[in-house]
This record gives C-alpha cells, sequence and structure tokens, in this order.
C-alpha cells in the first residue's frame, strides 16, 4: 500500500511539473548593455505568475552584454530547464547569435533588440522568432521625416562596430537618399571604448547639419559629449536605445536637446487621452515606479512588459494543441504569437502575421527630445 501511495504521489508530482510553463529570460544585466538589461530584469518580477490556470516559472540568466554567453545561456535552458519559451536577450549581436539556438530546438523566442535583421525575413529559422521592440527601420523613417521638416540636407554618423551600429547606418542611408540627405561622414566605435575624440574630429570637420548616433544605453553619451567639447552646434540625434533614466543621469548636460524617437510608453503621460497606448503605459510606469522608485521607469522593461502581454494571450491558445514541455505546446505557442491580433502594449498595438513577427506600425513611435534632463514629446 506504501509503494502504491508513493508511487502515486510520483506521478502527481510529474504532472504538475508538466503542467508549468517554463519561461527563460535572457537579459544583460551587467557589461556595456546593463542599462538595457537592469529595468528589463526587473520588469520580469513584474510578469504574471499564473496564465490560464498554469503556473508560469521565469528563469532569469545574464548574458552580460557578451554574444558568447547569450548562446550558451539560451541552450542551458533549453537543454537543462527545458523552457517552453524564451525572452531575450538585450541587445542585437545576442539576440542575432541566439536565433540557431531557437531554431535548432524548436523554441519560441521573443527577442528584446531592436534590429529589423532578427526577424527579417521570416525564414526557416527566423519562423521561431518574434520580438517587441521597435524595429530601426521604423525609427529610422521617423528620424529623417525629423530632419527633412526641419531643413537638414547633410548628415554625419557614428555608431556601434556592431551588427546595432551596421543596421542603423543602413536604415539612414536608405531614408536619407528618398528624402535627398547626403551623409557626410560615417564613423564607427566599440561598446566598451572610452574615447571617439577622433571619430568627433572627422564628423566635426565634415561640417554636416545633423548628426546621427547609432548606440545604445549609456555608451551612446560618449559622442554627444565628444561632439559638445568640440564645439559641434548642429542638431545631435541619438536611437531608441538610449531610452531609459540611465542615459539622462549619466549624460547630464551633455545630451541636453538630443533629439530621438521613442516609444509612447516613455511619455505616456504627454499623449493625448485619445491614444491606445497610453493607458497601458500609464499604468505599467505606476505598477513599475511603485516598485522601484519615481522617474525609474525605462524603454526597455516596456518591451519585456509587452513580451508579457502577448504570451497571456498565446498561453491559452497553445493549451489547446498540447501540454507545456512537449514540442505541441511549444509548435502552439509559435502558432498562437504569428497569429497575435490586435495586443494593445506599452510601446504599441501588435497585429503579427507569418510576415511580420513585430506587428508594429507607425503608432508604436513619437518624437521626443531631451528637454532639462527629462523626456519631452515633440508635437
Amino acid at each position: 500500500m506504501k509503494t502504491r501511495l508513493l508511487l502515486t504521489a510520483v506521478l502527481a508530482a510529474a504532472s504538475s511539473a508538466l503542467a508549468d510553463v517554463h519561461v527563460g529570460v535572457i537579459i544583460s544585466s551587467t557589461g556595456a548593455a546593463a542599462s538595457l538589461g537592469i529595468p528589463e530584469k526587473n520588469t520580469v518580477a513584474m510578469l504574471p505568475q499564473t496564465i490560464a490556470g498554469q503556473k508560469v516559472i521565469y528563469t532569469i540568466l545574464d548574458d552580460a552584454s557578451d554574444t558568447t554567453n547569450a548562446v550558451t545561456n539560451a541552450r542551458k535552458l533549453i537543454q537543462d530547464s527545458k523552457v517552453d519559451l524564451i525572452i531575450g536577450s538585450s541587445t542585437t549581436p545576442a539576440s542575432l547569435a541566439m536565433i540557431d539556438v531557437a531554431a535548432e530546438s524548436k523554441t519560441p523566442m521573443i527577442a528584446l533588440a531592436a534590429s529589423e535583421s532578427i526577424i527579417k525575413p521570416v525564414d526557416a529559422k527566423r519562423s521561431w522568432v518574434f520580438k517587441t521592440p521597435q524595429t530601426d527601420a521604423i525609427m529610422a523613417a521617423a528620424i529623417v521625416g525629423h530632419m527633412a521638416q526641419n531643413g537638414i540636407k547633410t548628415v554625419g554618423y557614428v555608431g556601434f562596430n556592431d551588427a546595432y551600429g551596421e543596421g542603423w547606418y543602413n536604415e539612414l542611408k536608405k531614408n536619407a537618399d528618398a528624402k535627398n540627405i547626403k551623409i557626410v561622414a560615417n564613423e564607427r566605435y566599440g561598446r566598451s571604448d572610452s574615447s571617439v575624440t577622433g571619430q568627433a574630429l572627422k564628423l566635426v570637420a565634415a561640417k554636416p547639419d545633423a548628426i546621427l548616433v547609432g548606440a545604445s544605453g549609456v555608451p551612446a553619451v560618449l559622442p554627444q559629449k565628444a561632439l559638445n567639447d568640440r564645439g559641434y552646434k548642429g542638431k545631435i540625434y541619438q536611437t531608441h536605445g538610449v531610452a531609459n533614466a540611465d542615459f539622462l543621469r549619466v549624460g547630464g548636460k551633455d545630451v541636453e536637446g538630443a533629439i530621438l524617437p521613442v516609444g509612447p510608453l516613455l511619455v505616456a503621460d504627454q499623449l493625448p487621452t485619445s491614444n491606445p497606448t497610453r493607458k497601458v503605459g500609464l499604468d505599467y510606469m505606476s505598477l513599475y515606479e511603485g516598485k522601484y522608485g519615481k522617474d525609474s521607469v525605462s524603454g526597455f522593461g516596456g518591451h519585456v512588459w509587452d513580451a508579457g502581454l502577448l504570451i497571456q494571450k498565446a498561453i491559452p491558445q497553445a493549451l489547446k494543441k498540447g501540454k507545456p514541455g512537449t514540442p505541441e505546446f511549444r509548435s502552439g505557442l509559435r502558432d498562437a504569437l504569428e497569429n497575435t491580433r490586435n495586443v494593445i502594449g506599452a510601446h504599441g498595438i501588435f497585429n503579427m502575421s507569418a510576415t511580420d513577427h513585430l506587428g508594429l506600425d507607425a503608432r508604436s513611435r513619437v518624437m521626443a527630445q531631451v528637454v532639462n534632463g527629462t523626456w519631452k514629446l515633440i508635437k
């Protein structure tokens, strides 16, 4: 009798474990991209612990802003933790490197990085990959549109010497060519570099009307400071990769006046009440600042929040295909994410398809400027 009871208890425990949804999260909470990863990690703690009656377990690993670590972490989560889905990573190079792992294991992945190349084209590998941040393509169009409206005829570029910087340069060129804006300088630097003096001197010498910094997080402060120190008086644009409090805190007066596209979350309280994302953004802002302090919210945490909204919609559909922990459930998650319709997030409204694994449109961006150390909506 005791043996039978023990066996029953073991089987019940196994059945219970099988019912749990396991989500692996890979973020850059240390290293050069920590200003992105920390608010992302903080937001994971705010995601629902139960969805559609199933317990959801989140396992968070730090890739230390290193691409190799991101791939190692992805394999570890899939092989050891048997995750049903991966969220991450924080940077474009790391997210691109993780695509093969997701595809090989047929595990859906929601990236938290910007580059459009993470999800396009939706080929056999990328069919398992989705993302929540606005692409560089969406944001570059907004930047160049603002340049054209303000009479900019020439532009210089300085960006990371990796996939993020290259992607932004390509999008800048495509959009600038369409608006007859000439790129007169193209410079690069490393995420961990401590000086960009040479690059700044070349940019100033080219005398562009405006300069775009194709970088993210705190390292994006460096070029703007160097340009200011050398007397550059033109407009300086940044990407949405700087949309957090650390950029403002570290940059201080050196980033005053920076113009950039941001997700509506960052200026939710300045949006008209008719904007459908305003309420979601304000709700997230209230929850996050209530937990982590006033003015602590960032666009990066919002991308995790939106990933949470997507999986809340996808999990009930996937449960119709199989139990958590099975290939059928993972495939069901993939299919449900691809068929996402009208999910209102903090950064926009998601409508995905077989050819679009982001599903955001122009409603996912607004132009803002750094004014008196805060984000000011450009109307």
